[in-house]
């Protein structure tokens, strides 16, 4: 890996895990360039650095779910541990426990690869919403066009024609 890593390598690490933006042990100790179990093993160490807003243990079934989803997690599939899932503040915190220049400088890229996350995620809501709107209007617009639609095909109706009656007709004064 070359000592600048682009925002977009970092975003492809990204992954949602109960609803949460998180970055596995795995991919953070590659960037860090460290082991997996030396990563882990630091944070043993310093527990009290990483509540659960940091920093939770994947399920089995999650796990299961990650490896069915990603190939790239294929070698957790059969792993002896399960992996541990580290939330935005909980990977600046890892790059200050493990201490090294590398770590620092990962970290930074990994919050600038968040920051641009939660900004395309905002920007999606926001789109959402305007278009929700506009379904709104155009529904209730519909609705109008098609009563207006209805109207002006039965005035283009051709008039209905007198029909003649048949038999006597007898007029009474």
């Amino acid at each position: 890996m070359s000592n600048l890593v682009p925002v977009e390598i970092i975003e492809n690490k990204i992954v949602i895990i109960r609803g949460q933006k998180v970055m596995l042990d795995r991919d953070l100790a590659e960037l860090y360039g460290v082991e997996t179990k030396y990563l882990n093993r630091q944070v043993r160490r310093n527990q009290k650095r990483f509540p659960p807003e940091f920093m939770f243990q994947l399920s089995e079934k999650e796990r299961d779910e990650l490896v069915t989803i990603w190939h790239r997690f294929n070698t957790m599939k059969h792993a002896s541990s399960l992996p541990y899932a580290f939330t935005e503040y909980g990977a600046v915190m890892l790059a200050s426990i493990l201490n090294s220049e590398r770590a620092v400088r990962f970290s930074i890229y990994i919050v600038k690869a968040f920051i641009k996350l939660r900004q395309v995620l905002a920007n999606n809501e926001f789109i959402e919403k305007k278009l929700n709107k506009i379904e709104g209007k155009v529904k209730k617009h519909g609705a109008e066009i098609q009563s207006l639609t209805r109207a002006i095909k039965f005035l283009l109706l051709p008039p209905e024609k007198p029909k003649r009656l048949m038999g006597f007709r007898v007029d009474r004064d």
